[in-house]
């Protein structure tokens, strides 16, 4: 299986944190090189490990943006 890169070129912000220290975190992140992504997912306090996500394009940031602003 081929290693995963990434490298968060920008952090938006932390949603929450657990008790192990760590943080569900919106950021702008590039996998594999390529161009960067909004992406939410935890990361643990040094962002080595994290778990599985959610990424998206700007377009449907936007899309998610209109629909929670109707709640």
């Amino acid at each position: 299986m081929a290693e995963i890169t990434f490298e968060i070129k920008e952090t938006l912000g932390v949603l929450s944190e657990s008790a192990k220290g760590w943080t569900k975190e919106l950021n702008l992140v590039s996998w594999n090189g390529r161009e960067a992504k909004y992406d939410i997912r935890e990361w643990d306090p040094e962002h080595e490990k994290m778990s599985k996500g959610l990424t998206l394009t700007k377009d449907e940031v936007l899309k998610l943006r209109e629909l929670l602003t109707g709640l």
